[in-house]
């Protein structure tokens, strides 16, 4: 049986193409500003490459570090633009977690209040941690409640609480990701394999949650696949 040709990524240019756009909105000149670190960084380095390797091989390499800079800007400006577009909705915690990569099992709307308080779950390295978005003072009373379910079936795993917002105490969207991540790391992976089956039997006893649709999650999955390609 012959095997079927590679499909070509266009869902990766629609992803980029659509980052640009986003990005874009919040920055007019995003382009000149690309264009501009190519110009530099490519310049400089090809500079040196003249020097030291001569007019042939400087050439690609100022290509190459001019793209990789113009790269690395768009995918920061790019993820800048995505939490910018969902913070203050509904559901932008949820929108911000699918920014996690390998390693950390998120689900969305856990558990939830009539008045659209909300709260995740993501497991990883440093046990289970429950991120909760809303009127802070429904949202800690939700964290209180669900700590104690989740603690049934932790077995000793530690148990953090996040709640989202720009009071003191609380997490911005913006740095969400890059709190979680810097979480101290108690839990093998061993035993985040067994504690995922415990937490798969405590979620099947749970109605399903409304989740909000909408731009949140495109527009975060986009400036996931962007800063995954750097």
């Amino acid at each position: 049986m012959s095997t079927p040709a590679a499909e070509p990524p266009k869902g990766r240019l629609r992803q980029i193409a659509q980052a640009y756009r986003i990005t874009k909105r919040s920055e007019r000149f995003i382009g000149l500003r690309l264009l501009a670190w190519f110009v530099v960084v490519g310049g400089i380095f090809g500079a040196l490459g003249y020097v030291i390797m001569g007019l042939w091989l400087a050439i690609p390499l100022a290509i190459l570090t001019g793209f990789l800079a113009a790269v690395i800007v768009f995918g920061r400006r790019a993820e800048k633009a995505a939490y910018a577009q969902i913070d203050g909705q509904v559901g932008a915690a949820a929108g911000a977690l699918q920014m996690l990569k390998r390693g950390w099992h998120v689900k969305t709307a856990v558990a939830f209040t009539k008045n659209q308080d909300v709260l995740h779950r993501v497991v990883g390295r440093p046990g289970i941690i429950l991120v909760g978005e809303g009127v802070p003072t429904r949202v800690r009373n939700l964290l209180a409640a669900e700590k104690k379910k989740h603690a049934r079936v932790a077995g000793g795993v530690p148990i953090i609480d996040i709640v989202v917002g720009d009071d003191d105490g609380q997490v911005k969207i913006p740095k969400l990701i890059k709190h979680i991540q810097k979480l101290p790391k108690s839990t093998t992976p061993a035993e985040i394999t067994e504690l995922m089956q415990r937490l798969r039997a405590l979620d099947a006893m749970r109605p399903q949650a409304p989740v909000p649709h909408g731009p949140v999650p495109t527009s975060m999955k986009g400036a996931r696949k962007l800063m995954q390609g750097r």
